[in-house]
């Protein structure tokens, strides 16, 4: 694998497909636990772990899975590595394993892994998919330690535990509670589309940041693009096969006019 591949990888989850601030994928764990930046931290690390080797390994047997049964294989190997972190965390870490809680086990159906189980793992290489496990782990940790920052530092004068206001500061406690979760990532995405606008009316290229779907598909070079309708081992020859095949099934009218005028 080149290396501009592995780069094009990590800085697609880091940035232009990052599932928080742009394919608002993973709300569930993104809104409940980043009530500091340690629990995001953890949670985006863990699901990082989980979302590599099941890309990994989901690229290994893409040959042998039949497609039929693809997704439930998918969510099988997905549920495998959950299960191992789990008890990994609770052994070692017993601290954050109480502080995710319910919301471990619940990665096995957080719609960031299945999605890329889907969408890149089972139609490209080991290497290939593993980098890009990374780079859209990466991109929801750093996601998810930002928001429990901002939140931790609003709602408890805290970041990672360590005292960074004044004494004079007076916590604004709503931020730590479920509402927060809400107002921080709202600020956050509209300072994203913020700096994406004020730098297209500059003139600078910004195609790096937020782009997410153009919605059009025949002509997407992104060939792991989580919104990809069309494979892109599918050829012009197969779109014209298809057309041919669709002009057979229509009724012959001229068939039917001279019928009706025999009558």
């Amino acid at each position: 694998m080149k290396q501009n591949s592995i780069s094009e990888r990590l800085i697609n989850g880091l940035v232009k497909e990052n599932p928080t601030f742009v394919l608002m994928l993973g709300m569930c764990p993104t809104l409940a636990v980043t009530t500091s930046a340690v629990n995001g931290l953890g949670m985006g690390l863990t699901t990082m772990v989980v979302l590599a080797l099941s890309n990994m390994f989901i690229s290994l047997l893409r040959k042998v899975i039949p497609d039929k049964v693809r997704i439930p294989a998918f969510i099988v190997v997905i549920a495998s590595f959950v299960t191992v972190v789990e008890l990994l965390l609770k052994a070692f870490i017993p601290f954050l394993y109480a502080a995710l809680g319910l919301y471990i086990p619940l990665i096995v159906v957080n719609c960031i892994i299945l999605g890329r189980a889907e969408a890149y793992a089972s139609k490209n290489d080991v290497v290939s998919s593993l980098f890009d496990g990374i780079g859209m782990g990466l991109g929801f940790t750093c996601a998810l330690t930002i928001i429990g920052a901002v939140r931790e530092l609003l709602g408890a004068g805290q970041v990672f535990g360590v005292n960074v206001m004044p004494a004079s500061y007076v916590p604004c406690s709503i931020f730590v509670l479920a509402p927060g979760a809400f107002f921080v990532l709202a600020v956050l995405t509209a300072i994203q589309n913020k700096v994406k606008l004020e730098g297209e009316k500059k003139g600078k290229d910004m195609s790096k940041i937020q782009s997410g779907c153009n919605s059009d598909c025949m002509n997407c070079k992104e060939s792991g693009c989580s919104r990809r309708m069309i494979d892109a081992s599918e050829t012009k020859d197969d779109l014209e096969v298809i057309e041919i095949t669709e002009e057979n099934d229509l009724p012959d009218v001229n068939t039917d006019k001279e019928e009706k005028n025999d009558d």
